[in-house]
């Protein structure tokens, strides 16, 4: 007798429509410039959420985390991301500063897969980056107490509306709970999905030297 979860998944069809076309051999030498080509095609064609992005990190334990966050910036140097500094990620991260990121565009049939060490940014290029996000999401990151119990949501809405004001009347206010992270990545895949599995799949590895190339099996 099939699993509950098994029968509703039978028959949902994969990769139904029209994909983009991938040319590994096209590609450029680094994989930054091809993030940002692939970036510019999904925010074009309407793919939702298109910087959102889930990020995997590992506990003192060495178990295993994972969550979706929001990409804030990225250039060839790495890819950046936010969380508040007591968070639960923020000491995964001071413990073992390695993460994997990956994104996964739906709607074109793409994933992009990275992996690296992960530097804090300086707190001047913290507070900058927080000055630029939205009046209510700078208000949640000084309620902070983030993944801590919640025993009454009246609480966090209290001091939501406490938060919110006081960004409200100090646009310039900034945080020390405030952290951003960058990746910088030892290797980055741009995947590809194709009809029948015939996947593209194009590997950059960092070199002393640059960047290797290589096509992988699907």
């Amino acid at each position: 007798m099939p699993s509950p979860v098994r029968t509703l998944l039978c028959g949902v069809p994969m990769l139904r429509e029209p994909l983009p076309s991938f040319d590994p051999s096209a590609a450029p030498g680094e994989p930054f410039p091809l993030f940002l080509k692939w970036l510019a095609g999904a925010v074009r064609c309407g793919v939702s959420e298109p910087h959102a992005m889930a990020l995997a990190t590992v506990d003192r334990e060495g178990r295993p985390d994972l969550r979706i966050v929001a990409l804030r910036d990225a250039t060839a140097d790495g890819w950046a991301f936010a969380t508040d500094a007591d968070s639960p990620k923020s000491r995964q991260l001071t413990d073992c500063p390695q993460a994997a990121l990956g994104f996964h565009w739906r709607e074109q049939g793409r994933q992009i897969r990275l992996r690296g060490p992960v530097v804090r940014a300086d707190e001047a290029t913290a507070a900058e980056d927080f000055r630029s996000r939205l009046p209510g999401s700078r208000a949640a990151t000084l309620v902070g107490r983030q993944s801590e119990p919640l025993a009454d949501r009246a609480e966090l809405a209290g001091a939501y509306a406490e938060a919110l004001a006081r960004v409200t009347a100090d646009p310039d206010l900034t945080t020390p709970v405030h952290a951003l992270f960058l990746l910088r990545p030892a290797t980055v895949e741009f995947w590809q999905g194709a009809p029948g599995r015939g996947h593209v799949r194009l590997r950059y590895t960092a070199a002393a030297t640059g960047w290797t190339r290589d096509q992988l099996w699907p």
